[in-house]
């Protein structure tokens, strides 16, 4: 279910062509507040100084969000290169998506044709 809402949330911003290269992908998870939180344990999670280190382990969320942005976002989600996950507390729960397209600077580029070479 969850990888079906991924891919439904995606088609909404969905690019004229899928991406391709490498990509750099990076995921905010925004728990709820836990009811037992105080006042005080509240304020110090909307400020990202309390953290969720409980399940669901942020891995699988990752494996959700890759699999419902194949053929959505990107063609295939062995493009991600570099992947950045975090969890937070917060009184509106979401997850934050972003997807950037890396492309070799000129430096790496001539690294790249160098060694191949």
């Amino acid at each position: 279910d969850f990888k079906s809402y991924v891919k439904l949330a995606a088609s909404d911003h969905r690019p004229d062509q899928l991406l391709t290269g490498p990509l750099e992908l990076k995921v905010k998870v925004y728990k709820s507040l836990l009811k037992s939180f105080s006042k005080k344990k509240a304020a110090e999670a909307e400020r990202g100084e309390l953290r969720p280190a409980k399940k669901p382990d942020v891995d699988n969320y990752i494996k959700g969000i890759k699999d419902g942005l194949n053929k959505v976002i990107w063609q295939d989600d062995s493009q991600i290169v570099d992947l950045h996950v975090s969890k937070f507390y917060s009184s509106t729960p979401r997850i934050e998506v972003e997807v950037s397209t890396l492309t070799p600077t000129h430096e790496e580029e001539k690294l790249c044709q160098q060694t191949l070479i």
